[in-house]
Order: structure tokens, then C-alpha cells, then sequence
């Protein structure tokens, strides 16, 4: 597979965890009140944290896939046809 090939796959795991991550370890209760603003977004998303941790599962995920698709475990092509 091409670089750019695995660069798009890197891409599309990276959101699809960063999305599932982004909701955990979000504390909803607020002390302070800004008129205008969503009364259920957190006070501190916490996002470096999430997006450090995003980072690793993804790299992680990506190892493997790569590893089953360089030995031929998961073969991409056959599937789809």
C-alpha cells in the first residue's frame, strides 16, 4: 500500500477514536453561568488529554492493521471483491 494510502487509513482511524474518546471523563456540572452558552457543554473539556490519548490508541490500531495487512491477514482487496 502507498504512503498516502496509509496516511488516509491513519486519518480515518485517528477521528473515528478521537469521536468514540470524546465524551469520557467530561464533568457536565458548572459553577459558573454564561448567559449564551450551552448549559450542558463541559467547564474544562480536558481536550490535550483526549487528543494525547487519541493519539496512542490510534498509532496502536494502525500497528496492527498494518501488521495483519503487510502479512497478508487482512488482504483489503480480497475482501471487497
Amino acid at each position: 500500500m502507498s504512503a498516502t494510502g496509509l496516511a488516509i487509513i491513519y486519518i480515518i482511524i485517528w477521528w473515528i477514536v478521537f469521536f468514540a474518546i470524546l465524551p469520557i471523563d467530561v464533568d457536565r456540572k458548572k459553577t459558573n453561568k454564561i448567559e449564551g452558552e450551552d448549559p450542558g457543554s463541559p467547564e474544562n473539556p480536558r481536550m490535550l488529554k483526549k487528543f494525547i490519548y487519541c493519539t496512542i490508541i490510534t498509532t496502536i490500531s494502525f500497528v496492527i492493521i498494518y501488521l495483519l495487512m503487510k502479512f497478508e491477514y487482512l488482504n483489503l482487496r480480497n475482501i471487497i471483491n
